[in-house]
């Protein structure tokens, strides 16, 4: 891997040390570029001149997020965010008045909530497996869950937000093949910054967003639906025109694919966006991303374990490239805002993003700091020393 050339593609390496890749990443000069060309085109000739115009880079994006995930273009739908590809996913599941949706303690805040809501709203049973010693879901409990409760889904979030957790995935996936139980995986923060295949997982469907680890735009995210959920008819609750065709005054008939989960109205250039940062992933490789993302963020918590007022709090056997930490005295509100004072980004995490985890380890909100592969190990010094002079 090549830092430096790799940094000179990178403009913001040049104004900040960008340490929230969990949060939106630095994008490539060459995904700017891809966004911006189909931007300065629409208001050449038009929107809807433009995607036609630009209707082989189109194509390309979904074939570079499909190889990216190890999967069909047939496959991949795009979405204006993750949180939309995962609502799309949970509303096409047939819920009925006690279904049971068995899901993690440290599953994403936003995914807590919508599970809430279909609680309240449907009368589904939220079950939450218990955590391991060690951090991360009790795989042996998980598969007790399942095999007793039969439930109608089981959803995972990849990587927590709140912490560095790594979850195994791929063991709970074959547990809902052995059981026949549909499968939703949250890939936000581990889409780009590890390899990841669908079919490896297991999953039924991986929600995605563009802007954290994979380097892409805002305003983007992509969903995987498998096979089997396409071929079984599942659909998400509001289809509209580009996810059905209306074949009779009270028929519509959905796409065969997963474009079923699309909508109409898309920023085309943010997917051109996101197809670039996949094909800039890819180029580069998502083992050596992950290798070189781990290894910064394994260094960064050894530095902070060694000073007196910080508490590292990620656990788990597998930890990512997500630090997180809390500083006795400091509100992590406060200390993002003096980092940035310094040219150093990083963002706090309140009691409500994680009230499970956070009441667990006895806090009330974190400071997060999440390297990528183009940080270097003089920018993680740099942040240690400016937090010391900080807190000091």
């Amino acid at each position: 891997m090549n830092l430096d050339k790799i940094r000179g593609e990178t403009p913001g390496c040049e104004q900040r040390i960008h340490l929230n890749s969990a949060g939106a990443s630095l994008m490539p000069k060459t995904v700017i570029e891809a966004v911006e060309s189909h931007f300065n085109l629409e208001a050449s000739i038009g929107g809807y001149e433009a995607e036609s115009e630009a209707a082989d880079e189109i194509a390309m994006a979904y074939e570079h997020v499909s190889k990216l995930l190890g999967t069909t273009t047939f496959n991949i739908a795009f979405s204006e965010h993750a949180t939309a590809s995962f609502v799309a996913a949970i509303s096409s599941v047939r819920f009925a008045p006690g279904s049971v949706l068995l899901t993690t303690l440290n599953d994403y805040v936003s995914n807590q909530i919508q599970y809430l809501a279909l609680a309240q709203r449907f009368g589904v049973e939220v079950v939450r497996a218990p955590e391991a010693l060690e951090g991360g879901v009790d795989l042996t409990a998980m598969e007790a869950l399942i095999h007793r409760l039969r439930p109608k889904l089981v959803a995972v979030t990849h990587i927590p937000t709140n912490s560095g957790l790594v979850q195994n995935v791929e063991a709970i996936g074959a547990m809902c093949r052995a059981e026949d139980i549909l499968y939703l995986v949250d890939g936000c923060q581990s889409i780009g910054q590890m390899p990841v295949d669908v079919e490896t997982i297991g999953c039924d469907y991986f929600s995605a967003t563009a802007r954290k680890y994979l380097r892409g735009p805002r305003g983007a995210g992509f969903l995987y639906v498998s096979d089997r959920v396409l071929a079984s008819g599942y659909e998400p609750l509001f289809p509209d025109l580009r996810g059905a065709d209306w074949i009779a005054p009270d028929v519509y008939q959905p796409a065969p694919d997963a474009k079923r989960f699309e909508t109409w109205e898309f920023a085309w250039g943010l997917v051109r966006g996101t197809g670039e940062a996949a094909r800039y992933a890819l180029e580069l490789g998502l083992e050596p991303i992950r290798d070189r993302a781990w290894k910064l963020a394994a260094h960064l918590r050894k530095l902070l374990s060694d000073h007196d007022r910080v508490k590292v709090l990620d656990r788990g056997a597998v930890l990512g490239a997500t630090v997180t930490a809390s500083v006795d005295g400091w509100a992590p509100a406060n200390l993002v805002r003096e980092l940035r004072a310094r040219g150093i980004n990083t963002t706090g995490q309140a009691r409500i993003d994680a009230i499970i985890d956070y009441a667990e380890k006895g806090i009330d909100g974190s400071l997060r700091i999440s390297p990528h592969y183009f940080n270097t190990e003089e920018e993680l010094s740099t942040f240690v020393n400016a937090l010391d002079e900080i807190i000091n």
